[in-house]
């Protein structure tokens, strides 16, 4: 019989203590016990990769060759080297066997018995439990440290420093870099400058030849941002300031949301003083966020002095970057891909070459569109009912509600397995009551997620309740659509359309709801080739 063997330690120092070399030598020794043929290319191996989650290069590749038939039999350790959590366990396992390969415990037999399988889960969900405890205790552990000086808030070197190479996260080891603290003061002296700003900032380093924190011969405008807006620089290192939180905000209506987490900061009264030396005086950072803020209130952005019907709603159908809205000297008025004149693009030569798209002709073209969907109200009436059922929601959403859903489901059957477990008398009362706790919190944890992803996703079903209503505002609308003024075609233009892409060759109009059966699948309802001729 084929076998293959597969180990895996969580950390970088139990890699170099060489207990994964360890595992191989007993799973080696227990496939020539049982007379099995062992191929170098069949041994699986993950260093100082967490079992809390699949992503891992030697795993990934035992399953790619499990589904090739490369081996009839998989030998593990226990089942805690596959997997931390129980559902992670469950559907390796499944999968595996699925593709023809036996899956084999050495420390931990597995059998087909009743009794044996909850012990297997029971070992599974304690894994999992054990897993959040250490997750737990090295967060309460982290915060002693930083409240008692002890650590820095940092996992990387910030710009302006030098660290102890030793001891990186010795408050004590910190040292300002003259060449690069001068930097960070000639940052601050150029913003201050008068009519200076971010960008202005960005083009004066790149003349002076002065590479970004990460080697790059471009700095970004967070780069940029990020010096002028850390406190460090004044003398005080925070810990304690961010929380993740669900991501809310996208990048662009064509890029999606990535982990789908962000980061939020925390009330100032939470925050974690670390005193460091300063490269800038209070003073001048003081005044760095003021001139920060006023920039923000007058950016051209915020700029409505002229109408721009689908402001902020256009994506480029080249790069997926979304657009900005500007008029010129002689009163043209275009929207123009971001990725035109973004300052890292334009360095490394990778900037778009979409065309700019005519302002006045594309708002035209897409309200001419909307007057046309209103003037029937029995699609929108019938694409708001097919909502109402549920049967539409943007994919993320719909992937993410998914992914809550399962993570609820899985705490209801542990809690089933953990009662059946005590009513056994497997566990103890304190270790039951422990472990009922720690569900119901995560329990609680994605019953919250998935409360804030049902208020995301509140706008459409308020269209879905609001069906009979959009059919009595399409009557009222329909003879008087073309003497709209435009803050009621902008508001009509928010409350329909998702996004507009546009492209060399077509425009596509991507409403909020589903106009045809292909809804879920296809986020727009018109595909319009006649852009040129509406265009030139």
């Amino acid at each position: 019989m084929r076998a293959a063997i597969y180990a895996r330690v969580s950390t970088l120092r139990q890699a170099q203590a060489q207990t994964i070399d360890q595992q191989l030598s007993r799973l080696q020794t227990h496939v020539q016990q049982q007379g099995w043929s062992l191929d170098a290319a069949h041994i699986f191996r993950d260093d100082g990769y967490s079992g809390a989650t699949l992503n891992r290069p030697g795993l990934d590749d035992l399953r790619d060759r499990a589904s090739m038939a490369d081996f009839d039999v998989v030998v593990i350790t226990a089942p805690d080297r596959l997997a931390r959590r129980y559902i992670h366990q469950v559907l390796l396992i499944e999968e595996l066997q699925q593709r023809g390969c036996t899956v084999v415990f050495v420390e931990r037999p597995m059998s087909t018995d009743p009794n044996d399988q909850l012990l297997l889960q029971i070992r599974g969900a304690v894994a999992e439990y054990e897993r959040t405890l250490i997750t737990e205790r090295m967060r309460r552990g982290k915060v002693a440290k930083l409240r008692s000086g002890q650590l820095l808030p940092w996992t990387r070197r910030p710009f302006g420093y030098q660290l102890n190479p030793e001891h990186p996260r010795d408050p004590a080891g910190v040292q300002i870099d003259p060449y690069e603290a001068a930097i960070v003061q000639q940052i601050y002296a150029w913003y201050l400058a008068d009519g200076s700003s971010i960008y202005g900032v960005i083009k004066q380093l790149k003349a002076a030849g002065i590479s970004s924190p990460r080697g790059n011969i471009c700095w970004t405008n967070a780069s940029v941002r990020g010096v002028l807006t850390n406190p460090m620089y004044t003398g005080t290192a925070y810990g304690n300031r961010y929380r993740t939180v669900p991501a809310r905000q996208r990048r662009s209506a064509l890029t999606p949301n990535g982990s789908g987490q962000s980061y939020t900061l925390k009330p100032r009264t939470d925050w974690i003083a670390i005193p460091v030396p300063a490269i800038v005086s209070q003073d001048t950072y003081d005044h760095v966020q003021e001139k920060l803020s006023h920039n923000k209130q007058t950016a051209k952005r915020n700029n409505t002095a002229h109408d721009y019907l689908l402001r902020g709603l256009i994506n480029c159908g080249q790069c997926h970057l979304t657009t900005t809205a500007r008029t010129t000297a002689q009163g043209h008025h275009y929207y123009a891909c971001r990725g035109r004149s973004e300052a890292v693009r334009v360095a490394e030569g990778r900037a778009c070459t979409a065309r700019y798209i005519p302002a006045t002709q594309l708002d035209t073209l897409v309200w001419k569109d909307i007057c046309e969907v209103l003037t029937d109200p029995a699609i929108v009436t019938q694409a708001l009912r097919r909502a109402e059922q549920g049967l539409w929601l943007p994919q993320e959403l719909q992937s993410r509600k998914a992914t809550i859903e399962q993570g609820l489901a899985s705490s209801e059957r542990q809690q089933t397995r953990l009662l059946d477990a005590y009513l056994a008398e497997i566990v103890e009362f304190a270790e039951f009551e422990r472990k009922r706790a720690e569900i119901a919190r995560r329990n609680e944890t994605l019953q919250a997620q998935l409360r804030q992803l049902e208020a995301m996703t509140a706008q459409h079903g308020e269209l879905a309740r609001l069906a009979h209503g959009i059919e009595e505002v399409c009557k009222q609308l329909r003879e008087g659509l073309e003497q709209a003024n435009f803050e009621q075609q902008r508001a009509l233009v928010e409350l329909l359309i998702d996004c507009v892409v546009v492209s060399d060759a077509e425009v596509e109009i991507r409403y909020v709801m589903p106009l045809s059966r292909a809804g879920p699948q296809r986020r727009f309802c018109h595909l319009r080739l006649d852009y040129r001729a509406c265009l030139s």
